[in-house]
């Protein structure tokens, strides 16, 4: 198996750690959804424990996705 570090590795922890130091106030609407999507590329089938935090993880990202799109019905969002 090869475990190279890809440059998308690097994106996605980064992404993670900045949402992890300021929850999702510090990141913007296209990170968000750059984050989604290297999320769903990830394969974390072999650890249970991961897989789980993932979708946990996509659940959140989706609902502040959603907020910030449609902004009229959670009222002003900060």
């Amino acid at each position: 198996m090869d475990y190279r570090v890809t440059a998308e590795d690097k994106e996605r922890v980064k992404l993670l750690k900045e949402i992890t130091k300021n929850k999702f106030k510090g990141i913007s609407l296209e990170q968000l959804t750059r984050l989604q999507k290297l999320l769903e590329k990830k394969d974390y089938s072999n650890d249970k424990k991961a897989d789980k935090s993932k979708t946990k993880l996509l659940k959140q990202i989706n609902i502040e996705i959603y907020k910030r799109h449609d902004k009229s019905i959670w009222g002003t969002y900060k």
